[in-house]
């Protein structure tokens, strides 16, 4: 099934054809703006993507905007596109609440990092979408677009949601174990996790430091590759960053491959847990793909991969969440105390040892980087399951976000009564651009005709 179409063919355009259109002026950023709100108007008592709106500063940015612009100034990449901000994700002046009533009111002094590189390439910040509590399980308040009665996943919710139902082209979120991937795969959009490190968390709350990462959702992989493209850098307030080029991700995302590439179908240790018309899905576009793709079996040691992770998110998660356990405890969720708790039951040793296994795990996945292109494998379980007490299962998302992998959740599958499933891509560290020119390739590859 699909989500509910919307009424302003505006809202239905790529990415880059919105880009387009606004920098050539056929498309005013303040008609763009009304559109959006308009859909929000009318569709968000049913999906719940938004913890927080501002319609009259979304104008006035989009009038500011267009001034710029008919003045002959020059644009930036992002001009006059509205984007969903994950409710964990500073602006100054905007209250950020962290999903929690602990932080109700919470108003921020200044702009994350990737909010100034918003606002520098000429987005507008239509608002803040709906995210768990503390971007932990707890679900909030977002429906699957798809189906209300389904969980949109989590904990970046809000934003694949709002991108799934037409109500914002772009939305951005982050991933410490599979918050982007998952829900990406649930509600039907493209879903883009870069490598660790690539794009700075300064601004943003801090869950587990060396697995957080920011990510961003679309429609598209065009529009994926355009937002990400915008927000790539290096800040000397986030340590996990590096001086590097500019990654390139746009002209790379839309390049053809000089060969042909080559896939290797990975079951993962969470195989088990796909259900059966996942696994269906999979023997088809393998059969699809036919000699450009190969299974690759993964060593004993990665079956670990998913239980270190979640230690080294717990023990982090109880150390960045110490004052939340301190001084509010009783307001947060039973499932939230009991992971503060069991976080600070790890032991140190346990926790330093489960710090080494991303190099050992890199290590070993290198044999398959430089073979193939890219893995692919499920980006979940199966489709969004039904009941909104859960965000779904991350099991297909821990090992990569652990080894900080760059992947990618591309919309391909879907079930017999409609319901979206992605197919997930991973790539080696750093070639970010490479994995989404190879996303680009396989989504036209089963999109041509027989």
């Amino acid at each position: 099934m699909a989500a509910d179409p919307p009424a302003d063919p505006i809202l239905g355009l790529e990415t880059v054809a919105l880009r387009d259109r606004l920098a050539g002026g056929a498309l005013r950023a303040a008609e763009l703006v009304d559109a959006c709100l308009d859909r929000i108007a009318r569709r968000d008592t049913e999906v719940g993507a938004w913890a927080r709106l501002d319609a009259d500063y979304a104008r006035r940015q989009a009038r500011a905007l267009d001034d710029h612009r008919a003045r002959g100034r020059p644009v930036g990449p992002l001009h006059g596109l509205p984007v969903g901000l994950k409710d964990i994700i500073d602006t100054a002046g905007m209250a950020t609440e962290n999903g929690t009533v602990v932080d109700a009111g919470r108003v921020p002094d200044a702009d994350a990092f990737v909010v100034r590189r918003l606002r520098q390439a000429g987005a507008i910040v239509l608002g803040k979408t709906v995210t768990t509590e503390l971007a932990f399980r707890h679900p909030g308040a977002t429906r699957n677009p798809h189906d209300p009665s389904r969980t949109p996943g989590g904990s970046s919710s809000g934003s694949a949601a709002a991108v799934a139902d037409r109500q914002v082209p772009l939305a951005i979120g982050t991933q410490t174990v599979g918050s982007v991937i998952r829900p990406a795969s649930y509600c039907g959009v493209v879903g883009f996790k870069p490598s660790f490190g690539a794009i700075p968390r300064s601004g943003i709350l801090a869950q587990a430091p060396t697995l957080d990462t920011v990510g961003v959702f679309a429609g598209d992989l065009a529009g994926a590759a355009l937002l990400a493209d915008c927000l790539f850098g290096h800040d000397a307030a986030d340590p996990a960053t590096r001086l590097a080029p500019a990654p390139g991700l746009v002209p790379c995302a839309g390049a053809v491959p000089p060969v042909r590439p080559t896939l290797a179908f990975v079951r993962q240790p969470a195989w088990d847990t796909a259900d059966d018309v996942t696994r269906d899905g999979f023997a088809e576009l393998r059969d699809a793909l036919g000699e450009a793709c190969d299974e690759v079996d993964l060593s004993a040691p990665f079956a670990e991969a998913g239980r270190l992770c979640e230690l080294v998110q717990l023990a982090e998660m109880a150390k960045s969440y110490h004052r939340y356990d301190r001084h509010a405890r009783d307001r947060l969720s039973p499932a939230l105390c009991d992971a503060i708790d069991e976080g600070r039951r790890i032991l140190a040793h346990d926790y330093l040892a489960a710090r080494d296994w991303p190099g050992v795990l890199n290590a070993g996945l290198e044999a398959v980087f430089g073979r193939y292109d890219a893995i692919v494998t499920p980006a979940a379980p199966g489709p969004a399951p039904a009941g909104l007490e859960s965000t779904g299962n991350p099991a297909f998302n821990g090992l990569w976000t652990f080894c900080g992998l760059p992947a990618v959740a591309v919309p391909l599958l879907q079930s017999e009564d409609g319901l979206p499933i992605g197919v997930q891509l991973v790539g080696r560290h750093g070639d970010d651009g490479r994995l989404l020119r190879t996303a680009a390739w396989l989504t036209g590859f089963l999109s041509a005709p027989a």
